[in-house]
């Protein structure tokens, strides 16, 4: 059947756009890491097989049906898109159907992975037609829903997120809509069982991996419209239980399957469109037990990875992003808050990074544990154990969406008027906790916590300094989720050979207990326990695994740098082959399959 295209999609897919993280990163090292699998014959594609990664298009400000995030689609640097044959022809009709389509595509060894971008912001002014009836393609689209899966849109988008719901459906809808018409513009061939004579299922063209719930109704749309794919949908976590955040840990336990309140029925709706697909997977078990419990859907669990070209950790590149960090903390805080200047090298940088989620993402545990690492230092100091003049910074790089025209001097000089929403919270419980910088600069305080209310970028009016240079920067990462399906950022540290502090509830902890240590004794990702131990032990737990790492870093450099070392090799060993392979083993077909001989 001519071409297979394997089909990656996601709300955050396609080139980068400014915003941290998520979904992207997990697409684009899973396309590449299949291109690299390929183009080495580890893994065996079948004859002409092309990689797709498809998702939004957002060309310009004002796109972005978040108006809040305000995403940029950035295509810059990838070659046109070289089409022909079924792609080409597909393409076209899409087009035809008034559905743009920005394209582009990279090269990783031999093997292409092209980029389709969806823009779906004009489907409400394109017009159509639809049962006989004209109407816009934004209304067609809402009405097929309605037909093949009763999808209440009339109701869903009078909601106060309806936009989102709309841009999903739409985006989901196109997606699937070139699948359609890849698979009808193919020629049709039949596998025929030996001796037999009888026609067996058609070995499919297209292979779908849907990444999370705003690409969900692209498989339900395709097996309600009986055209023949390979689908898996993938759920990072749930949203009844985003909802619940901690409280989910007790209702799996009780087998509680009500939702909690808050939860957005319409995007719900959609989350709970995977039980169409072929194959759900699960990025941890966490998540995995909550589709069973609030869907009924059973899947199985694939946990993500991380790409590591590296052998070894760059000693040199780590000290001089540590010398930058310091030198601008040193610096700044004496420009803006006076007192004794810090010299450079007492300053320890550690920091965590994650969305503005204050509760879910365990910023009260955070704060309240500097403040009992603060009586930590304070002993250590007075009895010998540690030199005077030590200071502990803990950057929260956590907002509400990119900035621009900030202040010289930003983060450290933070005005409150550059503040929005959990920002203003969270810069409230730092003050509370006297975690602020003024008692530090005036020798009362050791340890301190700075709001980083920014999209970290070498051009993000603060550090400059790319994410990977600032995490390598750093002595130590902590993350202290109280909900949490996987924790990629505890992977990213351990890249740059930064140790860290994980919650026992993140996917990311269960994923390291087969991992062996890299010496006895020695951590290089620490797991505290939140979920069986009090607040008050798993507060201090986290202060003292923070105390083991600054003190190794000051007085033990050779076992600072072991530790070092296993957060890296623990990082590499999770590597994304184990994943992508089994990821393609679920979307290949191979089992529908009879090949010829």
């Amino acid at each position: 059947m001519g071409n297979h295209f394997i089909l990656l999609a996601g709300e955050e897919a396609g080139p980068a756009s400014n915003k941290m993280g998520g979904i992207w990163n997990v697409i684009h090292e899973e396309a590449h890491t299949l291109a690299a699998l390929f183009d080495s014959g580890k893994l065996k594609a079948k004859e002409d097989t092309e990689i797709l990664v498809a998702g939004p298009y957002f060309g310009h400000r004002g796109a972005d049906w978040n108006r809040g995030l305000n995403r940029i689609t950035n295509m810059n640097g990838l070659a046109p898109l070289s089409t022909d044959g079924e792609l080409k022809k597909s393409l076209k009709a899409l087009e035809n159907e008034g559905i743009s389509v920005f394209t582009g595509e990279e090269m990783v060894g031999e093997t292409r992975i092209g980029y389709l971008q969806f823009q779906t912001s004009d489907f409400g002014k394109i017009r159509s037609t639809y049962g006989g009836k004209e109407m816009t393609l934004e209304s067609r689209v809402k009405a097929e829903a309605y037909e093949l899966l009763g999808l209440d849109s009339l109701r869903y988008e009078s909601m106060p997120n309806g936009a989102e719901y709309t841009h999903y459906l739409s985006l989901s809808h196109s997606i699937s809509e070139l699948i359609r018409l890849l698979v009808s513009s193919a020629p049709k061939t039949l596998a025929e069982e030996k001796d037999q004579g009888k026609e067996l299922i058609p070995c499919p063209g297209v292979s779908l991996h849907c990444h999370e719930f705003g690409v969900f109704y692209a498989p339900a749309r395709l097996r309600k419209l009986g055209i023949p794919t390979n689908s898996v949908a993938t759920l990072h976590a749930t949203i009844p239980g985003r909802a619940a955040g901690y409280n989910s840990i007790q209702k799996r336990r009780n087998n509680d399957s009500t939702w909690p309140p808050g939860v957005p029925e319409n995007l719900a709706s959609l989350e709970a469109l995977a039980m169409y697909a072929d194959m759900v997977t699960a990025v941890g078990e966490s998540t995995r037990q909550e589709a069973r419990l609030f869907y009924g859907i059973n899947g199985i669990v694939i946990r993500n990875g991380i790409t590591i070209e590296t052998e070894k950790i760059d000693w040199p590149r780590k000290e001089l992003c540590l010398s930058k960090i310091r030198t601008f903390l040193s610096e700044n805080l004496y420009r803006y808050y006076g007192g004794e200047k810090i010299e450079p090298e007492k300053i320890i940088p550690i920091f965590t990074i994650s969305r503005i989620e204050v509760e879910n993402k365990g910023y009260p545990d955070l704060l309240d544990s500097l403040v009992a690492l603060e009586h930590i230092i304070r002993n250590s100091i007075m009895e010998g154990h540690m030199e005077e003049g030590i200071k502990v910074i803990c950057f929260l790089v956590a907002t509400e969406g990119p900035k621009t025209n900030l202040p010289e001097g930003f983060p450290v000089n933070l005005p409150k008027d550059v503040l929005v929403g959990n920002e203003l919270r969270l810069q409230q419980m730092i003050e509370e906790r006297e975690l602020d910088f003024p008692k530090m600069v005036r020798g009362k305080r050791s340890v301190a916590a700075m709001l980083y209310p920014q999209i970290i970028s070498t051009e993000d009016g603060g550090l400059g300094m790319g994410v990977r240079d600032f995490m390598a920067g750093c002595c130590a990462g902590i993350f202290p989720s109280r909900y949490d399906p996987f924790l990629l950022t505890g992977l990213e540290a351990g890249r740059e050979g930064t140790p860290s502090v994980v919650s026992r509830v993140c996917g990311f902890s269960d994923a390291i207990k087969t991992i062996e240590s890299l010496v006895e004794g020695l951590g290089g990702v620490i797991v505290v326990d939140n979920i069986d131990l009090s607040y008050y032990e798993t507060v201090l737990d986290y202060a003292l695994s923070v105390s083991y790492f600054t003190r190794n870093f000051i007085d033990d450099r050779v076992k600072y740098k072991l530790l070092c070392r296993e957060a890296f090799l623990l990082a590499k060993d999770m590597g994304w082959e184990k994943p992508a392979e089994q990821y393609y083993e679920l979307i290949s077909g191979a089992r529908f399959c009879k090949n010829k001989k």
